[in-house]
């Protein structure tokens, strides 16, 4: 019987993919460079209850937000009970300052319900919750749930910050390569009128 050995095709290049807009594209591959670096370490804080956990503060999410996209809004999706604990979904709108267009990314967060001491935390009738406990966990869970979105810009945001084994990113130099052509092809056609 004839074996049946899968025939390897040949994968177009990213670059030939992408040829119409190649400089937008290319501009494109350099914002994900740039936002695939590393926050500065200063920014970075090691979590009071979380042990070995680090993470960055929701005010430098949002200096990021308004450096980088200029144009930023946060949509509340649902706000809920979550066994123990309040959740939030929201949605992070961004303007791309490449593709000149709104995007978003949504997030998830949730935050413990603070109970009466000694009466267990799993123990949610009303009359187990501490006073204001609801007005204090909401805003928390929203702050995780927008740093959970951001998350999606990549390092700078702080997604990497509690990863092992991440790879390190690095601009296609085959669509540097054709955008600098298509880019040098433009001008001495706009010279040669």
């Amino acid at each position: 019987m004839a074996e049946n050995t899968p025939t390897k095709l040949k994968l177009p290049k990213l670059v030939d993919l992408v040829s119409s807009n190649l400089e937008e594209i290319y501009k494109n591959e350099l914002l994900n460079q740039y936002l695939s670096q590393s926050p500065p370490a200063s920014w970075i804080k090691t979590h009071p209850y979380i042990k070995n956990y680090k993470y960055l503060p929701i005010d430098k999410i949002e200096l990021l937000l308004r450096k980088i996209f200029k144009r930023y809004k946060i949509e509340v999706l649902k706000t809920g009970m979550l066994l123990n604990a309040v959740e939030t979904s929201v949605r992070v709108h961004f303007y791309h300052p490449i593709f000149e267009e709104w995007n978003y990314h949504d997030g998830v967060g949730a935050c413990e319900v603070q109970t009466k001491s000694q009466t267990g935390s799993l123990m949610l009738d009303m009359s187990n919750i501490s006073p204001g406990a609801i007005s204090m966990a909401l805003p928390i869970a929203k702050t995780m749930a927008v740093k959970d979105a951001c998350d999606h810009f990549g390092p700078l945001f702080g997604s990497d910050i509690n990863r092992k084994d991440t790879v390190e990113f690095k601009p296609d130099q085959e669509l540097e390569k054709k955008a600098s052509k298509a880019h040098t092809d433009k001008i001495e056609k706009l010279l040669a009128i």
